[in-house]
């Protein structure tokens, strides 16, 4: 018998995925889930001694088998999840993770690791299809989280940053391509993102991150 396989994932279950997609385009974001080549290079410069690591939008979790593969313990997980069925699974497969089903937005709102911060996030939400001011939100949070030389990564199908460069800039963060891969359905590319440093110095040097609320004022271009 004949097993068909996209991403790594037998076709029954990668049309479960696609299933939620359908249902929720904007939370879910991808058509199917990715696939070990986009989980090894969002992953790729994460071990052991990064320390805590927040996930956003784990799902299927791809890139979760890939930190644990890295030396990243359970402990060491804060899995953010806002789709139920994902939740549940998540605290099945890795009971010794803080798993939170809520949305990424009031990351800032959780205690996540009793004051420790965490050295890295991995996104796998769908931040181009969302409002400015839901990106803004998730970022800040993060970022708060972070050390000082905390890491954010994000994939994006499409051919520049998956964050964009007036909102990057609104916050004091810069993003740079890692890599990409053509053997991830559909071809992706990955992006660091961190605080940015100026001629005057760091920003989390005065403070950790740029005071943002839910009614800053953007760009017209950037209005969501």
């Amino acid at each position: 018998m004949v097993t068909l396989v996209v991403n790594g994932l037998q076709v029954a279950k990668a049309f479960g995925f696609f299933q939620a997609w359908l249902k929720n385009p904007l939370r879910v974001g991808a058509v199917a889930p990715s696939g070990r080549a986009l989980a090894s290079l969002m992953t790729s410069e994460i071990s052991h001694d990064t320390g805590p690591v927040i996930e956003l939008g784990p799902g299927t979790r791809a890139f979760t088998r890939a930190l644990i593969a890295r030396g990243v313990r359970q402990e060491d997980f804060a899995l953010i999840e806002f789709g139920s069925e994902f939740a549940a699974a998540l605290h099945f497969h890795y009971p010794r993770a803080r798993t939170l089903w809520m949305d990424a937005a009031r990351l800032r709102t959780v205690e996540l690791f009793d004051g420790r911060p965490a050295g890295a996030v991995v996104s796998g939400l769908p931040l181009l299809s969302m409002p400015p001011r839901k990106v803004i939100a998730i970022l800040t949070g993060a970022f708060r989280k972070m050390r000082p030389d905390g890491v954010f990564y994000q994939f994006t199908y499409g051919p520049r940053s998956p964050v964009r460069l007036s909102l990057l800039n609104h916050l004091g963060l810069e993003a740079e391509r890692i890599g990409g891969t053509l053997a991830n359905f559909p071809p992706a590319a990955v992006y660091r993102i961190r605080r940015s440093t100026s001629e005057t110095g760091l920003w989390y040097d005065r403070e950790p991150l740029r005071q943002v609320s839910w009614q800053t004022s953007l760009p017209a271009t950037d209005r969501g």
